[in-house]
């Protein structure tokens, strides 16, 4: 039997009995996903927090930002190139490390922006991400349509981002912005359907690895779409 993606099964025809299983399966392994997502996003902000309280640690990340943030695309590169080879215990390690060192690096931002307005845009980022991994979960809906525009729109993130480094242009950072909330807000939705579809497809099997794989999917939504609100809505510091 295989696994559609407009949901159900294919082949047969299954119990109430079965359908309740598979429901409390996607719901334990989402469960999951979601759990070291959230431990993921709370080490972030523990992370920005310890470093916008020590200058020197502060100093240091807005003076080697740049490689910082090379370092941090480096690193979710090799655990996801990485990932199907690696022990829950490394996945777990990789992740955690990859949430501080965000945190470390995102605690520039409060040099940036109000404390207030980052945790308003915090709080706005976590709705509007609650709205669509839950229009994710309930819809009947395929989304795997979507792939096609939201990677067309990544990619037109990435080239606007760099052609601003040189520009420098509000008119581009605004558009940027708006396009960025599209783009994250869509892929959360996506990537939700998407995980529990991979559930299904393993046979409901999942090892810790592959949960930590799905939590670092939703916390780069997470990141990527509180970013470009607080582009959007934050209050810039005078």
């Amino acid at each position: 039997m295989a696994w559609e993606t407009s949901g159900g099964w294919q082949g047969g025809q299954t119990s109430p009995v079965d359908d309740i299983l598979v429901q409390e399966s996607q719901r334990a392994f989402m469960s999951r996903v979601h759990g070291w997502m959230f431990a993921g996003l709370a080490l972030t902000g523990v992370m920005a927090l310890l470093t916008v309280t020590n200058e020197a640690m502060l100093r240091f990340a807005a003076q080697h930002y740049l490689g910082l943030s090379i370092a941090e695309v480096g690193l979710v590169l090799l655990l996801s190139t990485l990932a199907p080879r690696l022990s829950g215990p490394v996945a777990a390690v990789m992740f955690l490390g990859y949430a501080a060192l965000t945190g470390f690096v995102l605690s520039v931002i409060f040099l940036l922006y109000t404390a207030g307005s980052v945790a308003q845009v915090f709080f706005i980022t976590s709705a509007v991400y609650g709205a669509m991994a839950i229009y994710g979960t309930v819809t009947k809906k395929d989304l795997s349509g979507w792939h096609t525009f939201l990677f067309m729109g990544l990619i037109g993130l990435l080239i606007s981002g760099v052609v601003n480094l040189f520009l420098r242009s509000d008119a581009v950072s605004f558009v940027s912005a708006c396009v960025g909330v599209l783009v994250f807000a869509g892929y959360t939705a996506y990537d939700t359907q998407k995980l529990r579809e991979f559930h299904a497809d393993t046979g409901f099997k999942s090892t810790a690895t592959v949960s930590i794989v799905g939590a670092l999917m939703l916390y780069l939504d997470f990141v990527n779409l509180f970013l470009s609100l607080l582009r959007l809505l934050g209050k810039r510091r005078d």
